[in-house]
């Protein structure tokens, strides 16, 4: 069976027993456990030995006063809200206890609904502050070396980023080439919001043709075109509340991008075919490996768009760029492959394989997909070189580019902000700024060496 929801329960302290009853039975019939107290003396011991979420006091009352039980509250439980009531002549008091701690403060007479309505708010905010410690304690797990493998100056880079904008409503673009795992950190950082138990939806715009990716965002309504039999929810509407994924947003058409752009502006999905709007509360997180500046100069993507987007942007450096990752990397993706085919006989790499791994230069992100294939194809409990498949080295598609005769100084400047781009991630900003020039020049040195 269903667990019954515990009620919020509220302590009323007031020395006329009959306010406090009939404020207590009040709160009873607005979904609260609320109980009276016409004693201040009683009201500290009962702070002492139960536990209530809030306590709604008396300012003047013999004995101990409403700011006496509030400094008491605040000592047993300093996030407890407190709400504070007054006659008229005692605001100033009253507004000292907002001072020293109370949530609020009420001049009789009040209503049972404004109380319950403040007090509603305050245990609200209560909530909220336990909900992000916790979020805060998990994010903490989640980035921690054990989820994200960060030896290298690029990921930590990557985590420091990812820790300050998790909880962030704000558009979040990650870069990076294929195989850099820009779902992986997509999906982090959902698991890490506020938004974490709602839906985190993925759509991958490169795998859905371009006729029916603007039904499949944003849902049609029946008759909208041919072969739409029936009203179908859009990706915005699976997602409210919660987060959307949107692969390879590079591939989106420039007319679609438009229409994103709206709904990132607004709030506000129309379905195809449907005559209204309707609101949606989705975060969205897009990701690309293309260059979408290169795209905007080529007339493919639109800029209103790149700079909705790219509020926060996560550039995630290729495997080549994260040398010191490489140990772990290897560990983690072989255990992964274990996992996957327990029947496999190889338990071990052997010190050459490591070691080939480690000297790769991996011109492509494809270490997961090769340490699964020599536990697929390994023939003995612990793989050789020769159950590695050829590693195809970038030094070798190419020749050294500084060993070759002497060229113009302007020709070995393009190559070298090419190389320099590689050697920093892909990251064109910081690469600019090391090479001394600014992001327009850079991309046109780049666009002139291929």
């Amino acid at each position: 069976m269903p667990r019954t929801p515990r009620l919020p329960r509220v302590l009323v302290v007031d020395d006329s027993a009959e306010l406090a009853a009939t404020v207590a039975d009040g709160l009873e019939g607005r979904g609260y456990a609320a109980r009276a107290c016409s004693s201040s003396v009683e009201a500290l011991q009962l702070l002492e030995a139960e536990e209530f979420d809030a306590l709604v006091t008396d300012l003047r009352m013999p004995e101990v006063d409403g700011l006496g039980l509030l400094a008491h509250s605040r000592r047993l439980a300093p996030e407890r809200p407190v709400l504070v009531m007054t006659a008229f002549a005692a605001i100033d008091t009253a507004i000292e206890s907002i001072r020293r701690g109370a949530y609020h403060y009420l001049t009789k007479p009040f209503t049972v609904e404004e109380l319950a309505l403040f007090l509603g708010r305050a245990l609200d905010e209560v909530a909220v502050r336990r909900e992000a410690r916790a979020l805060k304690s998990v994010l903490g797990e989640r980035f921690a070396p054990g989820q994200f493998v960060a030896e290298s100056p690029g990921m930590r880079r990557v985590l420091e980023v990812m820790e300050r904008v998790a909880d962030a409503e704000a558009p979040i673009l990650i870069l990076g080439e294929t195989g850099t795992g820009k779902g992986l950190v997509a999906r982090s950082l959902h698991a890490a919001s506020r938004r974490a138990a709602a839906p985190f939806v993925t759509l991958n715009c490169a795998a859905v043709p371009e006729a029916l990716l603007e039904s499949e965002l944003f849902g049609h309504v029946r008759g909208a075109f041919t072969g739409a039999v029936g009203d179908q929810r859009g990706l915005f509407t699976e997602a409210d509340g919660g987060t959307l994924f949107l692969d390879e947003i590079g591939e989106m058409s420039p007319a679609l991008q438009a229409k994103l752009l709206h709904v990132l502006e607004t709030g506000q999905v129309r379905p195809v075919g449907a005559p209204r709007e309707r609101g949606v509360d989705v975060r969205v997180i897009a990701a690309t490996h293309r260059d979408l500046r290169d795209q905007i100069a080529r007339g493919a993507f639109r800029q209103d768009l790149l700079y909705r987007l790219e509020v926060v942007t996560i550039e995630i450096p290729p495997l080549r760029a994260r040398r010191e990752d490489l140990p772990g990397l290897i560990e983690h993706f072989f255990r992964a492959a274990l996992a996957k085919h327990p029947g496999s006989p190889v338990r071990s790499l052997s010190p050459d394989v490591v070691r080939q791994l480690l000297e790769h230069r991996w011109p492509g992100n494809e270490l997961a997909h090769l340490l699964e294939r020599v536990v697929l194809l390994g023939r003995g409990p612990e793989a050789v070189p020769a159950d590695l498949p050829p590693l195809v080295d970038d030094r070798e598609q190419s020749p050294n580019r500084f060993g070759l005769p002497v060229r113009s100084i302007r020709q070995l400047q393009r190559e070298y902000a090419a190389w320099a781009l590689e050697q920093l991630g892909g990251q064109r900003g910081r690469t600019a700024e090391q090479l001394g020039v600014d992001g327009k020049t850079l991309a046109r040195w780049l666009s002139e060496t291929g």
